[in-house]
């Protein structure tokens, strides 16, 4: 029986062909390797690091734990590992419409993000049937590229654009994993001292803190997977496995040589550090092989499994990282460091097999064998005592959930936790409304939805505060954002307008806004559909209302002549623009000068006379002569002006609403006797008296026609008889 005097630290490396179990004893800040048991498993009870059969898996378990117990005494506690073949990768992008609403804030970024890897998780939900959300831990993410509008970008902060895209890779470990562990080890009467994950638990023990800011690959091979995990910027980055390791070695040596199983796996071991190897085939053929002719024939599924590592590494890290180490038994595959090399297109160097005896703070024996394969198992009772994963009881939304702490938690791994969709946590965008403005069709968005409620204890936190045991988180969805509201004035912002000068004084005036062919002002809201017009005066009219100048000032009489309407101003106000003569329905453009003044004559309605005037039509034909040396004009109508039926003097005034019909007539010569409708002549004394009618000194009389300008002279002489 062993000393009781120390506990020795006890760890389990849980694997597909085998269970290895150790004992390391702590001495201040290294570890010494007691002893250690591996035992393989007789059936398939393992299957891609998880645990299929917890009976047969518990069982072998118990087998290497009594070994170890017989020399060292009761075991009670024990650290595992979930294997790294068992994690599930999967990248995924989201987008969001920034139009109007830059990420300012590193929550509005984060909000991003985990909603990209929760398009992830969600991806391998659907892989995987009868799984949900919320059966899968995750253990870390990175973020590949950002895009804003489709291009590269280094950083979305402060960023003005359409759309903002992230795209990551996100690691998982469902969650039957962790349960099936503690499963077997119940059956075993053991307690889980600590939990870790196997690439952890090499990376711990091969690239400490100082050395993950490095890009730096680490690759533990086994016998049915090959395990990566991925360093940079002072973190693990990135997870993977591919389902290709050790055993395609030794089915390629089966196959070629006709060996079962287990002589294959067994050439293949002696492949290390033999240099001629004796073989007896399925058919009792026994031949020596020298190391290159069992080389030559398995080179190319040495190639295989070489590039299968090195694209999962490309499409985990997105370029060569700057070092790749190899673990576990199957990276002692001869040739396997150079041809990852070659595909990774890194110096031979750069590629690496280490051991045991990397591990600095590990103390040996010279009776141990310093593989690679053991790397991991003492890299899990390492980092599970001094970096342990633990389980974390917390609530969210009243809901109780045990999270597996293998990265520092965070409140956006809780909601993760808990199935909230995070990429629904802001409040969705307000209606947009559509209005037409000048035959042009404008949408106008909504407002942006409100960020979400989040508390945690009660206190308002961020996505990417820490998360610790017994901590309360609440989070309520934001409220959708309002529809668009706006008002006329916001929508057609600054009004065009026209320029005119009105008695020496500049005038500015404003477009009408119409909306659906009514005029509306600009305070009043925007409606769906809403159809705008914007309407200058026309006229001189629509001008002066606009500017809510009095109109009376320059009223007028309107008629009907010969069926034509006419308006004849009453005031005794005159208009002008542009210094001519103007009415109120005369069109009027941008820097149009009018003018008005005042008239010296009453105002009265007008007269026939004023209607023909302004019909430019004129009234009569005039003639001047002179009778008996005295000037004198005659005039003959030349239209007849009726209202209705009765006929109108020039003299007669019209009335607002009058239907006047011109009739013109022919003009006529005048003759002499025209003369005495102007004249009078004095009869009262032309007793025997003799009458003479003289045209320009000429005998004439009273039916002879005259012209402007003649003479015309009338007298009586005394007649003698």
């Amino acid at each position: 029986m062993a000393n009781e005097s120390f506990s020795p630290l006890f760890a389990l490396d849980i694997g597909t062909r085998s269970v290895v179990g150790l004992l390391l004893k702590q001495k201040d800040e290294q570890y010494e390797l007691l002893d250690l048991e591996i035992i393989e498993h007789h059936d398939r009870s393992m299957l891609d690091g998880q645990i299929h059969d917890v009976p047969a898996v518990a069982m072998v378990i118990q087998k290497v734990k009594s070994k170890l117990e017989e020399k060292h005494g009761p075991l009670k506690k024990v650290c595992v590992a979930a294997a790294g073949r068992s994690l599930k990768t999967k990248r995924a992008s989201f987008d969001i419409d920034i139009k109007g609403k830059p990420m300012f804030e590193r929550d509005d970024l984060l909000h991003l993000e985990l909603s990209a890897v929760q398009q992830a998780q969600y991806a391998l939900a659907q892989e995987q049937e009868s799984e949900s959300l919320v059966h899968y831990y995750c253990v870390g993410y990175s973020v590949l590229t950002y895009r804003l509008d489709g291009e590269p970008i280094g950083s979305l902060l402060d960023q003005s654009g359409h759309t903002a895209t992230v795209e990551v890779i996100a690691t998982f470990l469902p969650k039957v994993v962790v349960e099936s562990l503690l499963a077997a080890l119940s059956r075993v009467n053991l307690e889980l001292e600590a939990l870790t994950l196997e690439p952890i638990a090499a990376i711990n023990v091969l690239i400490p803190p100082s050395m993950r800011r490095l890009n730096v690959a680490l690759v533990d091979i086994g016998a049915g997977t090959s395990d990566i995990a991925l360093t940079d910027e002072n973190t693990v980055t990135a997870y993977g496995m591919v389902p290709v390791a050790g055993d395609e070695i030794t089915e390629a040596i089966s196959d070629h040589f006709l060996l079962d199983f287990p002589d294959a796996e067994n050439v293949k071991r002696q492949l290390i550090a033999n240099d001629e190897i004796t073989m007896q085939d399925i058919l009792g053929f026994e031949t020596t092989y020298s190391r290159s002719d069992i080389l030559s024939p398995i080179h190319g599924a040495i190639q295989r499994l070489a590039q299968s590592i090195s694209d999962e590494i490309l499409r985990l890290n997105g370029q060569a990282p700057k070092a790749v180490m190899l673990v576990g038994g199957g990276s002692l595959t001869p040739e396997l460091p150079k041809f990852i090399s070659r595909c990774l297109a890194l110096p031979e160097n750069r590629v690496a097999i280490r051991g045991i005896d990397a591990i600095k703070n590990l103390i040996l024996q010279d009776t141990h064998k310093f593989g690679p394969e053991l790397v991991t198992p003492i890299g899990i009772a390492i980092a599970a005592k001094e970096n342990p994963i633990e389980y974390v009881s917390v609530k969210v939304n009243e809901q109780t959930l045990r999270l597996f702490d293998v990265k520092r938690l965070t409140v956006g791994d809780g909601l993760l936790a808990a199935g909230v969709d995070i990429s629904k946590l802001y409040g969705k965008p307000g209606l947009a409304i559509m209005v037409t403005v000048e035959d042009r069709l404008i949408s106008i968005p909504g407002q942006h939805g409100k960020p979400p409620l989040l508390l945690k204890n009660g206190e308002p936190t961020s996505l990417d505060a820490p998360l610790k045991a017994g901590d309360e988180v609440v989070v309520k969805r934001g409220n959708d954002g309002e529809q668009a509201n706006l008002t006329i004035n916001e929508l057609i912002g600054d009004v065009p307008t026209i320029h005119v000068m009105i008695n020496e004084q500049d005038k500015t005036i404003p477009a009408k806004i119409l909306r659906n062919g009514m005029e509306v002002n600009g305070n009043e809201a925007v409606h769906d559909r809403d159809i705008y017009k914007l309407i200058f005066p026309k006229t001189i009219r629509d001008a002066l209302q606009q500017l809510k100048l009095p109109l009376d000032q320059f009223s007028s009489y309107k008629l009907l002549v010969n069926d034509e309407e006419i308006k004849i101003p009453s005031s005794k106000k005159t208009l002008s623009k542009n210094g001519q003569p103007a009415q109120l329905d005369d069109p009027i453009y941008s820097k149009d000068i009018l003018n008005w003044q005042d008239e010296s004559t009453t105002t009265s309605p007008p007269s026939v006379k004023d209607i023909l005037k302004l019909q430019n039509i004129n009234s009569s034909q005039t003639m001047t002569i002179f009778f008996n040396d005295e000037e004198v004009t005659l005039e003959k109508p030349l239209v007849d002006v009726l209202r209705k039926d009765t006929k109108l003097k020039l003299e007669d005034k019209v009335h607002q609403d009058d239907h006047l019909t011109i009739e013109t007539r022919n003009a006529e010569s005048f003759i002499l006797q025209d003369i005495f409708t102007k004249v009078n002549i004095d009869l009262s004394n032309t007793t025997n008296k003799t009458l003479y009618l003289k045209r320009n000194g000429e005998d004439t009389n009273f039916s002879s026609p005259i012209y402007d300008g003649d003479k015309i002279q009338l007298f009586f002489n005394e007649s003698y008889n």
